[in-house]
């Protein structure tokens, strides 16, 4: 029996656990973490990701898992709704799709589908990885070494082991810098995607939890580099000095820094010449990070995942990582190309920017635009733009 060690417990790394263990190979999944990350955003599943989560048997499970988002609003200094947005009516469609779920759930209800068919081990991570005379040398941070026939690398945009496969990757920065916390939920907070505009690049958003909270992020423009890599309590007087005069909610998600935990990133994308060295594969954001902005992170995740481990049970490494590449590459093209001005056009610097993007989501989302939008819609949206293959799936 071929065994594969899959580095990372998120979203790509459980799914492929799961489809390679029913397709026949001993599956251990490595997680840096001590535990399941039950926190993160909201995160949507669309498309072809969509009916990876079907064919997982989860679908129904992730659906009633889902945070209950029933639209997207856009709201001004004092939250007035300036325009509004029913959820979609199907995979892929609107704002706020019918399949929103916390991150930290889905990756729940993934680990749980796929652990009668692999070993976890939390809290530790590769240090060294030697591919040679037919299988890969693995060193761990607990001492620990294994030998493996194949390595994927499940992990985020800041992959810390990519870098011994793949060294001095960077992402490509977008220019835009987020802050993602949880705060309580309050009288005023309803269930729809608040979206805010303050202004000098910056947006404020709070969309609802199944958990009774609300999921907060802060986002602004800016040109400066390495603020990801800051102390928190550093993270969080950039955030204080930037939205210091904002309106709306702002000044209560301020507030929630002293005491929620937070995340913050530099967005970016990974655009790499290759997924693939030898007997190691990247998987996920490791790969190919599209960026929150695209709304495809999630999809991609899951959809390499299928792909590459029907490959894995029916090919050599060599010709499955291949054929997964280019199966793959052209829908991660897609993904990541971005509207023009993303993500400008979406964090208005001038009073005259706001003025103007609110009225085009006033128009955008008035009952005759949402209807001819639906009546003449004929570019399939990124998510639709993939047929999962039909080679012998694992597990089908």
């Amino acid at each position: 029996m071929p065994n594969v060690l899959v580095s990372g417990a998120s979203v790509a790394g459980p799914a492929l656990a799961y489809w390679l263990g029913r397709g026949g190979w001993d599956v251990t999944v490595v997680e840096r973490f001590e535990r399941l990350r039950d926190g993160g955003q909201n995160v949507d599943v669309r498309g072809a990701g969509r009916e990876v989560v079907r064919r997982m048997g989860l679908e129904d499970a992730a659906l009633a898992a889902g945070t209950g988002e029933t639209g997207t609003e856009i709201v001004d200094d004092s939250g007035r709704s300036l325009a509004y947005a029913p959820q979609g009516g199907g995979d892929s469609d609107g704002w706020t799709a019918d399949m929103e779920i916390l991150r930290g759930e889905l990756s729940r209800l993934l680990h749980d589908r796929s652990a009668e068919h692999a070993r976890y081990v939390f809290g530790d991570e590769i240090t060294a990885l030697d591919d040679r005379d037919g299988g890969v040398d693995v060193t761990f941070r607990g001492g620990g070494q294994e030998r493996f026939d194949v390595v994927v690398l499940a992990e985020g945009l800041s992959s810390r082991t990519r870098d011994l496969v793949f060294p001095g990757v960077r992402p490509r920065h977008l220019g835009l810098c987020m802050a993602y916390l949880t705060i309580p939920r309050t009288s005023a907070d309803n269930d729809r995607w608040r979206w805010y505009q303050a202004g000098a690049g910056r947006t404020a958003t709070l969309r609802p939890d199944n958990t009774g909270t609300i999921r907060a992020t802060l986002s602004f423009l800016t040109d400066a580099r390495g603020l990801e890599d800051l102390t928190p309590s550093d993270q969080a007087h950039v955030l204080r000095r930037t939205f210091h005069d904002a309106a709306w909610e702002v000044p209560r998600v301020l507030d929630a820094l002293d005491t929620a935990p937070f995340y913050f990133e530099s967005t970016g994308q990974v655009r790499l010449p290759a997924w693939s060295r030898g007997r190691i594969a990247l998987l996920g954001d490791a790969a190919y990070c599209a960026s929150p902005l695209s709304g495809m992170g999630t999809t991609l995740a899951l959809t390499g995942a299928y792909v590459l481990a029907g490959q894995l049970t029916t090919n050599p490494h060599a010709a499955a990582f291949a054929h997964y590449e280019r199966v793959m590459r052209p829908y991660v093209v897609k993904a990541q190309h971005l509207p023009p001005g993303t993500p400008r056009l979406a964090h208005p610097r001038t009073p005259l920017g706001v003025r103007s993007l609110r009225t085009a989501a006033k128009l955008a989302t008035s009952p005759p635009a949402r209807t001819l939008t639906r009546l003449t819609r004929r570019v399939p949206a990124p998510a639709e733009k993939f047929t999962l293959p039909d080679h012998p799936s694992p597990g089908r």
